[in-house]
């Protein structure tokens, strides 16, 4: 029997389980990976908000990514929820080089929880983002990241050059923010490609985990041996899949359902 491909998830864990390890962990498995994780964080969160969180120590962090990469061969890594300059560092020291590494930067929560300060964003573009091989911000994120404004597609497609001089080797600057009826995902690689992914914005209320469930996705297409773009295009696909399936699902209580529930 052929071994699934080993995909690691360095994530907070969400006890509501729409987004971090656990949403990275069923879309990976959906998708024919084997989950192995390094949790950073842990969230009392529910649909509606973060109610509290505290970070693992960063040794535990480490020792939590030595174990699993000193025994497995891991084929990707993806990134999620970082909760400080020490986290950063603890990855960076901590992770084999060679890995596929996918870097969600959430810098802070859908609710408004910050998780990453300022000086955490810095260590980030100097201690990981070099070694990626692509990163997914959403456009709040490549606003911070890059120091531009990020409110029109134009603004999206030049943070996404300019992420691209952070060292990593490609870059999706997701357009859910955008509005309309149409998200635009921006795509630029260090080769000087260039493609938009366009798809029509799915009316659901059930929104919570997105960028988990998309990076997740692509770090299992990466660990499949895919090509950075067609890894790329089946996760958006994928993640489009998910949306639809799950927009009639009345989770009950307020506050945005699971994007992937699977």
């Amino acid at each position: 029997m052929k071994l699934p491909p080993c995909v690691l998830t360095i994530a907070g864990s969400d006890s509501g389980a729409g987004a971090g390890i656990q949403a990275d962990s069923r879309t990976i498995h959906a998708l024919g990976g084997y989950a192995l994780t390094a949790i950073t964080a842990v969230t009392a969160q529910n649909k509606r908000s973060v109610m509290a969180w505290r970070a693992i120590s960063p040794a535990l962090l480490a020792a939590q990514i030595k174990a699993v990469t000193g025994d497995f061969h891991v084929a990707a890594a993806k990134t999620g929820l970082l909760p400080g300059i020490a986290a950063v560092k603890a990855i960076a020291e901590s992770l084999p080089f060679g890995i596929s590494l996918v870097i969600d930067p959430v810098i802070g929560s859908t609710s408004g929880t910050r998780f990453l300060s300022a000086a955490g964003v810095r260590a980030l573009k100097k201690n990981l983002i070099p070694r990626a091989t692509l990163i997914t911000p959403n456009w709040p994120e490549a606003a911070l990241l890059t120091g531009l404004p990020v409110t029109t597609f134009r603004e999206a497609e030049s943070a996404a050059w300019a992420l691209l001089a952070d060292g990593c080797q490609a870059v999706l600057v997701k357009g859910g923010h955008s509005g309309g009826r149409i998200c635009r995902d921006c795509f630029v690689t260090t080769d000087s490609r260039e493609r938009w992914f366009e798809h029509a914005r799915v009316n659901t209320p059930n929104t919570h985990g997105t960028g988990c469930v998309l990076s997740a996705a692509i770090a299992t297409g990466l660990a499949r041996g895919r090509r950075i773009d067609t890894a790329v295009s089946d996760a958006v696909e994928f993640l489009q899949r998910s949306l639809k399936a799950g927009r009639m699902v009345n989770w009950g209580g307020g506050g945005a359902g699971p994007a992937f529930a699977g």
